[in-house]
């Protein structure tokens, strides 16, 4: 089969939130005046210059920043851009970014209207103190009833938490995994806190918690996720069977999807896109491109796809198999007919355990 062949899968980014939160180090920003006439233009030549005609749409995802502020007007013409020449499959899955308090149950309804069928709620904490120490604008309560308004309207929704935060203990994120269990939902993206130098955590001097910590409290989250029947299928995501995310396991198998709007990246065989972060630089100067080497693609993929766990497999095939033998003796990778994946222990040391297999000059 040639590549066309295959599904492809659509990026859409929404640079705007409502505030910034203190360790967000994404591409986006506060306006309090956006211009959807100028974005739409932008997201219309995008889509126009860079979807190929005739694909397929696997999946599409409104990332930001924070997409729910888009006005449902554009989410519409947006979809009605790419369905234009591509025609989505039956199980196209569609999903939509929010925080809790930049969307409610009306809105939720208008996008499931446009086909909309998956929510990505940040929550980030279900502690009130947590949620003050990350700069959420949200309470609990309204996180809550969020995410009850979710599953009613879309049934497949996810919930972002960020743990591993400073000053917090095994038992007390022990317990608030415990509440997150108890809401039954499809999905969890549970995520360790990272600072970044240019966030205002950063500037601050805020450190992450310690490397034994850190790896104790993800076996802790490992092993309750598996107890509750809604395993780990990456890294930091959690799902029951069948509501593992569409669009993300694109980039983890290594599949071709594009980039629409400001910071939007895309991959198309060995070709790399990618669009200027401001909204400005976009609009003005639109995609760079760049042919990457078959090793260049190769390493991405092994990057991306190391991170896949349960019942994905990375090909073995092209690998430094002495480091595949290295990572096998110490435990570090399992391997079947279908290829290689890491096992728990791998998982926390995958930067090392991908320097280990990357292919060398004799492979």
């Amino acid at each position: 089969m040639k590549s066309s062949d295959f599904p492809i899968s659509v990026y859409v980014h929404w640079p705007y939130c409502l505030s910034k939160c203190p360790y967000c180090d994404f591409a986006s920003g506060v306006c309090d005046c956006v211009d959807e006439t100028t974005l739409r233009f932008g997201y219309k030549r995008d889509i126009r210059h860079l979807l190929p005609a005739g694909r397929s749409i696997a999946s599409i995802f409104f990332g930001g920043g924070t997409p729910s502020l888009m006005s449902v007007d554009l989410m519409s013409d947006i979809l009605s851009d790419i369905f234009q020449n591509n025609i989505p499959e039956e199980s196209c899955e569609i999903t939509v970014e929010a925080n809790p308090d930049a969307i409610d149950l009306d809105k939720m309804r208008s996008f499931r209207a446009l086909g909309v069928n998956r929510l990505s709620l940040g929550v980030q904490s279900l502690e009130e103190d947590g949620l003050r120490f990350l700069g959420r604008r949200h309470s609990l309560q309204t996180a809550l009833e969020r995410l009850d308004q979710g599953l009613a309207v879309f049934g497949n929704v996810n919930m972002d938490l960020i743990y591993a935060r400073p000053n917090q203990t095994v038992q007390a994120w022990q317990s608030e995994l415990e509440y997150a269990l108890s809401l039954k939902l499809p999905h969890y993206s549970l995520y360790q806190l990272t600072i970044e130098e240019n966030t205002p955590f950063g500037k601050k001097g805020i450190r992450p918690v310690d490397e034994d910590l850190g790896a104790a409290l993800y076996a802790l989250t490992d092993d309750m996720m598996d107890a509750a029947g809604v395993g780990a299928y990456e890294v930091s995501n959690y799902a029951r069977d069948g509501f593992e995310c569409r669009h993300n396991l694109t980039y983890w198998t290594g599949g071709d999807y594009v980039g629409i709007g400001p910071a939007a990246h895309g991959r198309i065989g060995q070709m790399a896109m990618w669009n200027p972060s401001s909204v400005g630089a976009w609009l003005e100067q639109g995609t760079e491109t760049e042919m990457l080497t078959l090793e260049e693609r190769q390493t991405e993929k092994l990057l991306m796809g190391l991170r896949l766990r349960r019942n994905y497999w990375y090909p073995s095939v092209g690998l430094n198999q002495n480091g595949v033998k290295q990572a096998l003796n110490q435990g570090l990778i399992e391997q079947s007919s279908d290829g290689i994946r890491p096992t728990k222990s791998g998982i926390l040391i995958l930067n090392q355990l991908i320097l280990m297999l990357l292919p060398d000059d004799e492979n």
